[in-house]
């Protein structure tokens, strides 16, 4: 499995999921839950964004096959160790609450 978050429009696939998922949020909240924060939003793969309701949150540690890598450049890669570094400190606070 790759290190860190995954760029926007990667495209995965789910342990125990039969549909494929793509990347089109980090580092995300789910509405009224204040203290999960989970590594991706994405949604169905080819549909693309189909409303709120259609947005599944998940972790890295749930994704079985990476089909492609999102897009990729150098804003994408600063952003990236950014997000690294506060998932990895978002994680460790989790753990001690």
């Amino acid at each position: 499995m790759l290190e860190g978050v995954l760029p926007i429009g990667t495209v995965v696939l789910l342990k125990d999921s039969q549909k494929r998922l793509m990347v089109i949020g980090i580092c995300q909240k789910e509405v009224g839950q204040k203290e999960v924060i989970w590594d991706y939003a994405g949604c169905l793969y080819p549909e693309g964004y189909l409303g709120g309701d259609k947005v599944y949150l998940f972790n890295n540690d749930q994704i079985e096959k990476v089909f492609a890598i999102g897009y990729q450049d150098e804003e994408q890669f600063i952003f990236k160790q950014k997000v690294d570094k506060i998932m990895t400190d978002l994680r460790g606070e989790q753990k001690n609450v």
